[in-house]
């Protein structure tokens, strides 16, 4: 029988869902490792059920099932040429939890920052941290025995395993938990597999032979952060193998074992008292990375909660990171690296300060850091959100040349540390390269990434040389090749070498007794894949030829703008974690709904595609098509992968193969038709929402489409313009661009924008110009976009100076030209002099605030209580400071914003039927349960028209533009 036959028939047994199209085999043959494996098929089981029949399936099959949360793997653990299982849909729950004991219950799809939220009222938390905890699962975690910023204070995840519930490989379910030597030997009797694996450890581990060499060929005991091949030299400790512990438990073997022994299903864990709550940081700045690491070992003698250092690349690489570039406010001078020192009590913050002092103190007594700023409160936690970024920031880099993970996991002892890295240093100087320093220096393991092209062949020599030159230097030092990030495959091949070739036999020989059919997880940890074959690229390949509408220069090209996506999954983070990324993927819980999916795809197709036209494939189509142009990924993706710029260069070349909607083209032209609708509106407003005519135009029918105004916003400044006084105009002249959605339906909005200004000073001009061209550029019309671009570069650019700004009312028409007018209009070099003078109107408001031509004294005295909701461009391009300084200026406003992700209209979007339910799932993931919670006295502030609509038809509560309020607020 076929492989897909017999595929069908199991899809036809399980309650989940099991997918072997190509579009879902693409998105899960990558995960954050270098690797690329195409699977045979991916399951989103329901059930442990379903876990089962899956796993008898590959056993009768002879094909591998690979484990998989959300898919942050750096080693290549998550990829395979069988089935993947991604339990992250799914597996969400936290079963049970014991306050007294101090102990949660959870599934392998729980979030690790999720479950620390559940705990918080508790006064307890999960302490392993990593720098994805934010998307990262705990099934994950337990897989690679993950550690982060914490490990020094907290210990690893392996500290707090209490009991693993999981599913061997013969389909029969397992407990492993704490057991004393009486109860190991009575496992070993029976017929099962599971007393099988019980023997086959019974008798390898007590052989003196094996325990010798262990212990001889091991890292360290004193590397608390290993994860070298399977944990058997912690079972020594136990009595029963010659140690001196009374207990001892197989649950800390499958933690770090990566799916390649059982299967998790459900995981018992210790956790801790929360962090005191009085802390400071000391951020210290060095010359060079080996006085960095010379210090750490003095500020290790103190009392830290972290001890985390960055060297300059990644500091340089938050200068051009819209999200991060306000989180290196620390910074002072130029610093080759620097370390993050965090002291905290329990007691009061002055404890806190005597400590920071000391550690102070003692850094300047032995002339470590040339500067060492304390930090505080709020500021501690951007500095700990850079830090996270610190590995999607190096995807950021532009060019072929990348930050390579080969040996970005070496862990020594610390007293080693500074020696080990000036070998290092010395070595990598004799490869020619300049290699990237970061992470978790007080650990003894600083993340090491050599810049390599892995497209050509002596970038893929170099991977190997590197990898195996570094091996040499970490078995000198008794060090541990992996620290958190696992084996996989990028390390498993080094194995023999690292715990020497008779323990390598032995760990095949538990493998074996665990999975005798070889199906867990293949080519982890034993018998790994070769670690320099099936690489996303391929190396001496020819780069192919994109031709596109939009420059992509910044990126040189539109594929390596693609590619800068090095599979962090920060698009994978929920609600709770704040911003807006990616709000498909929040509705939806898919990985084809992701940012990282669209970017994988766009990769795969541009690479491997024998079409001219390689954008035309359905599966781009599918991936994009839930993609609402937010553009958040590319200020919130510490890579900055704009998604949204690509999905409109792929909508371009896929409809000039497969050809334009008629739908796509009413919501394209819609500015264009409202030209006509407008001389006739109420006709207009009548036809356009009568049931068939919406039907015709596939539009939900729970809408209401947006009425035109009686007259448009321009024709009314042509009769009003000149009926202020001139002497009134004491702040100057601003130009006003009337964007197409207010010239048409908010007109009441370009009205107030227009007599604020006036009441305040200004002379408003308005000037015959082009449409923004952002319903174009959302449909994919790139060319009458790029039109539309060169008409307005040509008539703005040398009009609009520094004196003589344009602001704009709607964020989506105005951030054009500081956007998408950079990537389409001939003139480049006038389209970013244009963009330097180009204003959201909150952000021109906020600059006259600053300046002091606006203060409170023109505003009345009445109190209001305004939230602010901002829109995605806005958050992404601009920035929401600019609204709240505007509307806090009189003075008895009390203004707050609410962290309300996408609202999920997104212009068109929310208006097609077959959009509808996402679009208000988005809707509800954040936004309409805060504004349904607010009073209804409190004014809600909306710059965009489609959240405004939104907001509407969500909750029936209406929102008005800033301006409006701003506007009321006035003497």
């Amino acid at each position: 029988m076929s492989i897909p036959l017999q595929l069908q028939q199991l899809s036809q047994l399980l309650e989940g869902t099991l997918l072997y199209d190509d579009l879902h085999k693409t998105l899960y043959a990558t995960d954050a490792s270098a690797y690329r494996i195409m699977p045979i098929a991916v399951a989103v089981p329901k059930s442990e059920d379903d876990i089962v029949k899956i796993i008898r399936f590959a056993a009768k099959s002879k094909i591998s099932v690979t484990p998989r949360t959300a898919g942050t793997s750096l080693a290549g653990q998550t990829v395979g040429n069988g089935i993947i299982v991604d339990v992250s849909k799914h597996f969400t729950k936290i079963i049970a939890f014991d306050p007294l004991k101090r102990t949660v219950t959870v599934q392998p799809g729980v979030i690790r920052d999720e479950l620390n939220l559940y705990l918080k009222p508790h006064g307890l938390f999960f302490g392993p941290n990593t720098s994805t905890s934010n998307r990262c699962m705990m099934g994950g975690m337990v897989g690679n025995n993950s550690s982060g910023t914490t490990s020094i204070r907290y210990g690893v995840t392996r500290d707090k395993i209490v009991e693993i519930k999981a599913i061997l490989s013969d389909g029969s379910q397992v407990v492993f938990k704490e057991m004393t030597s009486e109860e190991f030997i009575q496992k070993t009797k029976g017929n099962t597999l599971e007393s099988s694996i019980y023997k086959t450890i019974f008798e390898e581990l007590s052989n003196t032979k094996n325990q010798e060499e262990i212990i001889k060929e091991f890292p360290k005991p004193e590397i608390h952060r290993r994860n070298t091949g399977y944990a058997i030299d912690l079972l020594l400790k136990s009595e029963l193998f010659g140690g001196t512990e009374k207990t001892l438990h197989l649950g800390k073997l499958l933690c770090g074992s990566e799916g390649t022994l059982a299967f998790t299903t459900e995981i018992t864990l210790q956790v801790d008292d929360v962090p005191p709550i009085n802390n400071i940081m000391v951020v210290a700045h060095f010359h060079s990375v080996q006085e960095s690491l010379e210090a750490v070992v003095t500020a290790m003698k103190h009392h830290l909660y972290t001890c985390e250092m960055m060297d300059d690349t990644i500091l340089d690489c938050t200068k051009t990171n819209r999200e991060q570039a306000k989180n290196r406010f620390f910074i002072q001078g130029e610093p080759k690296a620097v370390i993050m020192l965090e002291v905290a009590s329990h007691l009061s913050m002055e404890d806190a300060e005597v400590q920071a002092n000391a550690l102070i103190a003692d850094l300047e007594s032995n002339n470590f850091g040339y500067a060492l700023p304390k930090i505080y409160g709020a500021d501690i936690d951007k500095i700990n959100e850079l830090r996270k970024a610190g590995l999607g920031l190096l995807g950021s880099i532009v060019g072929d040349n990348k930050a390579a993970d080969s040996i970005e996991d070496t862990a020594v002892e610390l007293s080693d540390l500074p020696n080990y890295i000036a070998e290092f240093s010395a070595m990598m100087e004799r490869h020619g390269q300049s290699a990237i320093y970061y992470a978790h220096a007080g650990a003894g393991e600083i993340h090491l990434r050599p810049v390599l092209n892995l497209k050509t062949k002596e970038g893929l020599h170099q991977f190997r040389n590197i990898a195996t030159e570094v091996a040499v230097l970490v078995k000198k030092y008794s060090g541990s090749l992996s620290g958190e990030h696992g084996d996989g495959i990028v390390r498993g091949e080094f194995l023999p070498f690292m715990i020497g070739a008779q323990n390598y036999e032995l760990l095949k020989r538990i493998k074996l007794a665990f999975d005798p059919h070889t199906i867990l997880n293949v080519g982890k940890i034993v018998n790994a894949f070769k670690m320099d074959e099936n690489l996303r690229v391929e190396a001496g390949r020819a780069e192919p030829e994109i031709q596109t509408i939009q420059d992509f220069s910044d990126s040189m090209g539109i594929l390596r703008a693609a590619e800068k996506c090095n599979g962090s999954g920060d698009c994978r983070k929920l609600p709770s974690a704040g911003g807006t990324l990616c709000p498909s993927y929040r509705a939806t819980r898919n990985e084809k709904d992701t940012t990282r999916a669209r970017a994988n795809a766009l990769r795969e197709y541009l690479t491997h595609s024998d079409k001219v036209n390689k954008f035309d494939h359905e599966e781009l189509y599918k991936v994009f098509e839930l993609c609402v142009s937010c553009k958040a990924c590319a200020s919130e993706c510490p890579s900055n992968v704009d998604v949204a710029a690509m999905k409109s260069e792929f909508l371009y070349h896929y409809q000039k193969a497969n050809g334009f909607l008629w739908r796509n083209k009413v919501f394209a032209f819609n500015a264009k038709l409202n030209g006509l609708g407008s001389i006739v509106p109420r006709f207009t407003n009548f036809m356009v929402n009568l049931p068939i005519v919406k039907k015709s135009m596939g539009i939900a029918p729970q809408r209401e489409v947006p009425l035109l105004a009686r007259n448009t916003f321009r024709k009314w400044y042509e009769k009003n313009w000149n009926q202020a006084p001139t002497a009134s105009f004491v702040n100057g002249k601003v130009c006003l661009f009337c964007d197409e959605f207010t010239n048409y339906y908010d007109v009441a909005v370009g009205i107030d924008a227009y007599e604020l200004l006036s009441t305040l000073g200004y002379e408003v001009i308005l000037v015959e110009h082009e449409e923004s061209g952002r319903a174009f550029i959302s449909k994919g019309f790139l060319e009458e976009a790029k039109a539309i671009a060169n008409t307005n570069v040509a008539i703005f650019s040398d009009y609009i100076t520094a004196e003589f700004p344009l602001i704009g009312i709607e964020p989506s028409a105005i951030l054009t030209f500081r956007d998408e007018y950079i990537r389409l209009a001939d003139d480049k070099g006038g389209a970013e002099k244009l963009a330097k003078n180009v204003f959201t109107i909150e952000e021109f408001f906020k600059n006259e605030i600053a300046a002091g031509k606006i203060h409170a004294d023109q505003f009345s005295d009445e109190q209001k209580t305004i939230k602010i909701h901002g829109h995605c461009h806005q958050k992404s391009l601009s920035t929401m400071e600019a609204t709240f300084a505007m509307l806090n200026v009189p003075k008895n406003n009390t203004v707050t914003i609410y962290n309300s992700g996408c609202c999920g209209m997104a212009g068109s979007f929310g208006y097609e039927k077959e959009h509808y339910e996402i679009s208000m799932q988005m809707g509800e993931d954040t936004l309409f349960p805060k504004i349904r919670a607010t009073d209804t006295a409190t004014a809600i502030a909306a710059a965009g028209t489609s959240c405004r609509h939104q907001i509407y038809d969500g909750t029936s509560r209406k929102a008005l533009h800033p301006v409006s309020i701003l506007k009321s607020c006035l003497k």
